[in-house]
Order: C-alpha cells, then structure tokens, then sequence
C-alpha cells in the first residue's frame, strides 16, 4: 500500500493489552538446574534453627522468616510462617529463569519476594507466555508454556483465563484481521505471526497478504514449537546430529568452542557437531550456551543453600545440552520475515480495535475455587 510507513504498525503492547511485571524471587537459592539439588537445600534449611535459619533463607524486605502470605494458586503448600515450618520439600516446578534454560523452583509463595500470583491463576498446559527481550540481540520475544522469571521484559500470556479461556488480544482483532484475510483465525495463529515478525521496537506489521500471512504464520508456529519444546522433540537430520564423542567429566569447569573442528568442549569431554550458528546464538546480548553453562557450574559461598548442588554432573543435563544445540541451530535457520504494515494502526482505530478498552489491560477474575491465606485461613478474593 503506497504511503504506508513503518511507523504505523500497531506495538504489541496494543495486540496483547494484558500484560505482568516477571516474578521476582529475591534469592538464588529456590531455583536450580535439577530438583533433588532444591529439596536437598529445602531439608538443610529446615533442619537449621534461629539466627541459622535466617541466615540461610537470606530474608528481605518483602520476605523473611515472619512474613505471613498464602499459597501460590494452583499450589499446595504450607502456609505457616517459616520460622516454624517443617516438613518435606513442596514438589519443585519447571520455570524459565533465562532465555533457553528450563530449571526449577520451589513453589512456595513463604520463599518469593513477587511471585505475580495473576500469572500462576492462568499457568496451565494451554497457556503461551510471551516475553519481551529488550536487552536486545537474539528473539525480540519468547516464549514457554512455563511461569517465566525472565526480567526486566513484560510476560504477556496467550489467554487471560485458564483451560485456553478469553485470548489476551486486543477486542475484535481475530474478527477485523480475519475479515481482511478472508480467513477464520484462531488466537495461535495471531501469536504465530506476532513471533514471527515483531521489530526490535515492539511493533508488529499486520499484512492483508493471505499467501505472506501463510508464511509468516507457519514459521512462527515453527519457532513456538522450538520454544516451548513441548510435543514432538526437535531432531537435526542424521549427520547433523551433535552426540557426546568424547566423555563429559564429572564436574566440568571450562565451556570451550572449537569453530575448526565445530565442536564444544567442556573441560576433556567434546560434543559435536556444534554449527556457528548454534554456539552464536545470543539472547539479551549473552551467548545462550555460555550462559545455561554457567548456570550448571556456578558454586555458591560455602556454608549458604547456593553451595548445595549435584556432587556430578548429571546425564539428564548432557540430554538437555544436545536438545538446546539443536533448538538454537533450527532457529538460527529460520529464514527473517520482512515485511510492511498494511493494515496499520490507523485503520485499527476506525475500526473500533484501538485503543484498547482499560479492562483488556488489567487481569481477569478468574477465581472458581478456594486458595489458602497465611495461617491456613481461606483467601478472601
């Protein structure tokens, strides 16, 4: 369309109004790469008393030994104040810390600082939560089917309600966009498009193409797949394939990359083949490899719960270091999608789909059962 500039592309913060702060949990030590590493911190803090205790949980402002707050939605945890808590470690949950690095938390809201309980009411098997990358380099935005704590980038969820319920767009897009289109569309196939062509600055060109439509859309179901790493498991083509060519040692402390000979070394163990493209891959200006590397080695200051961790490096890591290779060479592969607005923000306005109405941005109520307040008393919501 003649005349039509980048700059009327609608932002993305008006396609997905909804949109919540990460959680932030205030300490290390509730997270981890592996969840027997969480419970063994969980039994050593329970086992400690008094200014022992204290010391190991790290108390903040927003959360100490006092503090009195209920269960996470969806969670069944204790609720009395942990200064006199007991008992066994809450089942550790997946969540996404850094970009491409699925690890665990323990669940319980007594441990995080802001654990945006909105976002745990809609976290289900359904749900898609969109994370804006601002720090720039790699994906604009990803996203996981897991309670993302990524930060400082707004989580933006699919679906405002649980069970797939009341898409997080913007009233009357998938009607107006699919008018244009001359197509029925679904809230996936909304996200799909956004993935695939956000700008670096937020915005989103919509296209009144079906056949550029198609592509785009396809693609970005691609990279959703890849992203969540739910379904199917990504495979490279034989010969393509990175395996583990020579033994990863016990407790690897050195992440080399040999680009010759296209192989990663972690101290004498070798794994290849690793592409360029596998081992440039940055999100948020940090390659990803180096980063989940350095997550799995990391060594807390001796006599805190950050200390606790595998006494080996544990084979489920080897498997989750060959799927993160070939996530991040398939997506490297992606061929870009460039495209203009032609159905602008502008056009959005006469039609009634901008400006958004306030309640689209503000969370929905969601509430069809009970959660547990401080001290085992009921939630009043």
């Amino acid at each position: 369309m003649p005349g039509v500039t980048h700059d009327d592309a609608p932002l993305l913060a008006d396609l997905m109004p909804w949109s919540v702060a990460p959680p932030r949990i205030g300490r290390g030590w509730p997270t981890a790469p592996d969840p027997s590493t969480l419970k063994a911190r969980w039994d050593t803090l329970m086992k400690a008393e008094g200014a022992d205790r204290e010391a190991l949980f790290e108390p903040s402002r927003s959360r100490t030994l006092h503090s009195a707050v209920g269960q996470l939605p969806g969670r069944s945890t204790g609720t009395e104040k942990l200064l006199r808590a007991q008992g066994p470690c809450p089942e550790p949950v997946r969540v996404l810390p850094a970009p491409f690095d699925e690890q665990w938390l323990i669940p319980d809201h007594r441990l995080i600082d802001a654990a945006r309980p909105e976002l745990w009411r809609v976290a289900d098997e359904q749900q898609v939560f969109v994370v804006e990358n601002p720090e720039g380099g790699g994906p604009r935005l990803l996203a996981t089917s897991l309670v993302p704590l990524l930060r400082p980038g707004r989580v933006r969820p699919l679906y405002r309600r649980p069970a797939g319920a009341e898409p997080n767009l913007a009233p009357g897009l998938l009607e107006h966009l699919g008018g244009r289109l001359g197509q029925t569309l679904g809230p996936v196939d909304v996200l799909a498009w956004i993935l695939s062509a956000v700008r670096a600055d937020l915005t989103v060109p919509l296209t009144e193409d079906p056949a550029l439509w198609s592509t785009g859309v396809q693609r970005g179901r691609r990279m959703l797949w890849l992203l969540r790493r739910d379904g199917d498991r990504p495979k490279l083509p034989g010969g393509r394939r990175p395996y583990v060519r020579a033994p990863l040692p016990a407790r690897p402390r050195t992440l080399h990359y040999d680009r010759d000979e296209e192989a990663l070394h972690l101290d004498e163990g070798r794994v290849s083949p690793v592409p360029p493209q596998a081992w440039d891959f940055e999100a948020g200006g940090v390659r990803v490899l180096e980063q989940w590397f350095a997550a799995r080695t990391a060594e807390g200051d001796p006599g805190t719960l950050l200390a606790i961790r595998p006494a080996s490096w544990p084979q489920t890591w080897t498997s989750e270091l060959l799927e993160l290779i070939t996530v991040l060479t398939l997506l490297a592969e992606l061929p870009p999608l460039d495209t203009e607005s032609t159905l602008t923000a502008t056009e959005l306005r006469a039609a009634g789909v901008l400006p958004v109405p306030a309640p689209a941005r503000r969370p929905a109520s969601v509430l069809d059962h009970h959660e547990e307040g401080p001290e085992g008393q009921f939630a009043l919501l």
